[in-house]
């Protein structure tokens, strides 16, 4: 069924693949009233903080710390190769291309976007929201045929008596309930383990501090009444007199001729006006808040602009620290919750032998003499071949490369004496 037949269907309220019929009557709702508040609203929810500023979900992303944590993570995600694999015996794999779930999650899951911009799409909701929804078009023989992002703010979760879970889409002029199984949903950090917890919801204090100091800064330099400096004479001067005078220094001093000669008369002076420190406070408050931000998002601080502690001695681990301890926990809920879906057990309970699996070898290459050195390493023990070097840096196959393994003379299996050596009397 084409794309544009699946919204038809859901607007004419009619059956779709795996639309069930609305039983509301038969749900239970489990959803958390503090974990679940940007999931009901429209505009994403919002929180009124003590700055004085309403965070939503739109207005954090005006933040530049949020939008860049958000970007940064998102598009990580949606930029590594994400691979489906067969179990083979002896703990080998098998990478696969022959499903026509590779299609979905490598090229293209639905009409309308790219399989970069799918994982985007889903790894903002997830980051910005705390749930991902991706609605799972089936086929006649319940192969999925597409897949299908949806707005978390327009689902709820919902508990059948049996125990399995539903799906509410309600909005766009939608209300349909999907089933667990036709529904791929990612959440965050959860209280309940149904319903992740909003990110925006928890740094809205945060936020709204970061929203006020923006608000404040622009007002300041802006619309500020202070002027940037001011002319005293010890003559009085009269109401005109000033103005002419004023005038005067302006046409000849002011904007870009700024960096000209002045020349006063009757012991007139030009003085300054500073900033008080109390009104440049603002500008460390913003510091702290872009590393407040990142710190919710678990970022390190170079990677959103922020290299006032960045060094060249430590930006490299810093980077490696970010995928294992940033992204990776990220990418551990997509690929289950895809693994679960998309590859579910066997009717008997066994595992399926296929899953799906990131690779982010990418993101941990070091520079280049680490890496030839970690190779050579590998190649002189014995478990590196030419071929699996030249595929770590994307560089074609040679001819007989894939089993030439090296062995070191001086070492053997213990109780064998090396090879053309005389036995030990």
């Amino acid at each position: 069924m084409a794309l544009r037949d699946i919204f038809l269907s859901l607007w004419a309220g009619r059956s779709a693949g795996g639309l069930v019929p609305k039983v509301e009557s038969q749900l239970r709702d489990l959803t958390l009233t503090t974990a679940n508040v940007l999931t009901l609203d429209i505009n994403g929810g919002e929180t009124t903080t003590r700055a004085g500023v309403t965070v939503t979900v739109d207005r954090a992303m005006q933040l530049s710390a949020v939008s860049a944590c958000v970007r940064l993570l998102a598009e990580s995600i949606a930029s590594l190769p994400l691979n489906v694999y067969r179990r083979l015996d002896g703990g080998r794999r098998q990478r696969v291309v022959d499903v026509p779930e590779f299609r979905l999650l490598h090229d293209q899951p639905n009409e309308l976007m790219t399989s970069f911009v799918w994982r985007e799409t889903s790894s903002a909701h997830l980051l910005l929201w705390g749930n991902a929804y991706s609605l799972i078009v089936r086929g006649d023989g319940g192969s999925p045929t597409a897949l299908l992002p949806i707005l978390p703010q327009h689902v709820r979760v919902l508990k059948q008596p049996d125990g399995e879970l539903a799906y509410q889409i309600n909005g766009h002029g939608i209300n349909r309930l999907i089933n667990q199984a036709d529904m791929l949903h990612v959440p965050g950090l959860s209280y309940d383990g149904l319903i992740g917890m909003s990110p925006i919801r928890y740094a809205a204090q945060s936020i709204g501090l970061g929203l006020a100091a923006e608000g404040y800064g622009a007002g300041f330099f802006g619309n500020s009444s202070i002027p940037s400096g001011f002319i005293t004479t010890k003559a009085v001067l009269k109401p005109d007199q000033a103005r002419d005078l004023g005038r005067r220094w302006q046409e000849n001093y002011g904007g870009n001729r700024s960096q000209g000669t002045a020349v006063l008369d009757n012991d007139a002076k030009f003085e300054r006006v500073t900033i008080p420190p109390e009104e440049a406070q603002f500008i460390e408050t913003r510091k702290f808040q872009l590393a407040d931000i990142a710190r919710w998002y678990r970022v390190p601080p170079h990677m959103i602009g922020d290299l006032e502690r960045a060094t060249f001695a430590n930006i490299e681990h810093q980077g490696l620290q970010f995928v294992t301890h940033t992204l990776r926990p990220w990418l551990v809920r997509f690929e289950q919750e895809i693994t679960r879906k998309l590859f579910p057990p066997m009717s008997d309970g066994t595992p399926s032998e296929l899953y799906v699996e990131f690779n982010v070898d990418g993101l941990l290459r070091g520079d280049i003499k680490s890496r030839y050195e970690a190779y050579a390493i590998g190649r002189q023990w014995g478990w590196l071949s030419t071929n699996d070097i030249r595929s770590r840096e994307n560089l074609e196959p040679v001819a007989d490369g894939d089993a030439d393994f090296l062995q070191p003379l001086n070492m053997v299996p213990r109780g064998q004496e090396p090879a053309g050596t005389e036995p030990t009397p």
